[in-house]
């Protein structure tokens, strides 16, 4: 696809994050792609068969013809929108299917975050699981240059979070020496502590509300916005300490 960019951050975690972490930097870009084809090679079937609907197609959509002859316009932005949406959604799935399939790396007690963004033209489409942030550099009516957030930090004490991870018996509390941050546990056991309601892997805890399922977004891209900001927590962290 042209004018098209993917970018990533994979923030590992437990004994095994690093390469965790690595895996998915290979293979998520793989996944994706896999899945943008088969949607585009879909897309130019429609187009083909759009030929011969000419008097039907303006410059902005796209017709398909179904089984029953009957015909349906698509726009084009808002098809390509939904295919990267799509898409990203997909491919983490299959990632994380993927990676419980694989036996040389005990992905128990381990897993890795995700931040990831796809722009394609003037769309940038966000997928996020954990607490890595996207942010997008902008400017005010002053010029002065600001920061959006376009993520959410995924942590089991966000409402939305916490309600499922009850639903499937996980324990939601912080320990003393740090109150301020909420971790996900077993019912049972006081293990093991995961700061984050949505990763890849760390599969002892997939059965009690953690889920790799991404937030997605989307934001179609002016002039003012100038450039975007993938960053872990610690990078986040320690800029927030300087100042």
């Amino acid at each position: 696809m042209e004018d098209t960019v993917f970018c990533g951050v994979f923030d590992g975690h437990g004994p095994y994050g690093h390469v965790i972490a690595k895996r998915v930097r290979n293979l998520l870009p793989l996944k994706l792609g896999s899945h943008l084809e088969s949607y585009l090679s879909c897309e130019e079937v429609f187009k083909e068969i759009s030929l011969n609907t000419a008097d039907r197609m303006t410059s902005d959509s796209l017709v398909q013809i179904s089984a029953n002859g009957e015909s349906r316009v698509y726009n084009k932005d808002q098809d390509m929108v939904q295919m990267l949406l799509t898409s990203i959604v997909k491919a983490y799935r299959f990632m994380d299917k993927e990676l419980k399939m694989q036996v040389d790396v005990d992905c128990f007690c381990s897993g890795t975050t995700a931040v990831t963004m796809v722009k394609q033209g003037q769309h940038l489409v966000v997928g996020n699981i954990g607490d890595s942030r996207a942010v997008l550099g902008t400017r005010n009516k002053e010029n002065k240059l600001v920061p959006f957030q376009l993520t959410e930090d995924l942590k089991p004490d966000v409402p939305a979070e916490a309600a499922r991870i009850k639903r499937c018996r996980g324990r939601i509390f912080a320990l003393r020496d740090e109150p301020g941050v909420a971790r996900l546990w077993l019912p049972n056991h006081n293990s093991p502590g995961l700061a984050m309601a949505r990763a890849f892997e760390d599969f002892c805890l997939k059965d009690f509300g953690l889920i790799s399922v991404p937030d997605v977004s989307y934001r179609r891209l002016t002039e003012k916005y100038e450039f975007v900001v993938l960053a872990t927590d610690w990078v986040r962290d320690i800029t927030l300490s300087m100042k």
